[in-house]
């Protein structure tokens, strides 16, 4: 009697998200989008989905709950290909899609971190390091951030990194906009490089942002800054070095392992000035 045909079933890629057919016996494979091996079947532990389809609709609703959930349904997104950066427009309910030029595989969900986790996420949704969440990833792309745990590794936001956090972080970040929140008291080892930094709450360590700093009434930055420009309301206050001037910033300076060189931040044009600190009046 002749052997069965070996069944296949859809296997996901731990690394990138990516999908692909694999034989239900298997014990590892190569994910044929990123090149690494992995296990098809073996649960993520540590990490909770969040995605818009998961959330239950409430059976006491009102109308209108139930009109603006079907509206963020139906309300579609400008989203850009991580390889070829075409931009292409989804569905506000679509948790994947392939990118119509280079068929790269994108993902759209969103991350809540609840625990330790060290895989890498390459995502076009959010991530959300929650207050008992520990995140080491080497590398962590995703459109915004809100930061209540730990974060050790390196994370950069094509949009808006919020931090709500209070303690040390030895990780990198790095976006568009960078928000220090009311509540949070931070001392950072690594420099917070941005187009634009908001400084709510305390926060001490390296600033590199590509146009304005604004330390808000009751904040409190203490380190060095480099930036075109700084505003410190009434009842802020900093002190630091401050160098003025243009500052190239990149999201592959956050891919990499080692610090930036030095040479990569353009001296002021000031005459040579011993630099002296700027407090708030």
């Amino acid at each position: 009697m002749a052997n069965p045909l070996p069944v296949k079933v859809g296997a996901e890629c731990p690394h990138c998200g990516f999908k692909q057919m694999e034989y239900a016996a298997a014990k590892s494979s190569i994910c044929r989008q990123c090149g690494r091996s992995f296990s098809p079947f073996t649960p993520k532990p540590g990490l909770k989905l969040r995605t818009r389809e998961e959330t239950p609709a409430s059976e006491s609703s009102s109308i209108l709950g139930r009109f603006e959930d079907f509206w963020k349904r139906q309300r579609s997104s400008v989203i850009e290909c991580f390889e070829c950066k075409r931009k292409q427009q989804v569905c506000g309910a679509a948790t994947s899609t392939i990118c119509p030029a280079c068929s790269a595989h994108i993902d759209l969900r969103d991350y809540k971190i609840t625990s330790a986790f060290s895989r890498s996420i390459r995502t076009r949704g959010d991530v959300h390091l929650t207050g008992r969440g520990d995140l080491a990833s080497s590398s962590v792309v995703c459109q915004c951030a809100l930061i209540e745990g730990r974060l050790r590794g390196n994370l950069h936001c094509d949009d808006t990194a919020t931090i709500n956090y209070s303690g040390k972080m030895p990780g990198r970040i790095s976006a568009r906009h960078i928000i220090v929140d009311r509540k949070a008291d931070i001392h950072c080892f690594r420099s917070l490089r941005a187009g634009s930094i908001e400084i709510r709450g305390k926060m001490s360590g390296e600033i590199i942002a590509q146009t304005m700093v604004t330390v808000h009434k009751k904040g409190s930055l203490e380190g060095d800054v480099t930036a075109r420009a700084i505003t410190v309301e009434k009842g802020g206050m900093f002190s630091g070095q401050l160098v003025i001037g243009q500052v190239g910033l990149t999201q592959g300076e956050l891919l990499q392992e080692k610090e930036p060189a030095a040479a990569t931040v353009p001296e002021s044009t000031f005459p040579e000035t011993a630099p002296q600190p700027l407090q708030a009046t």
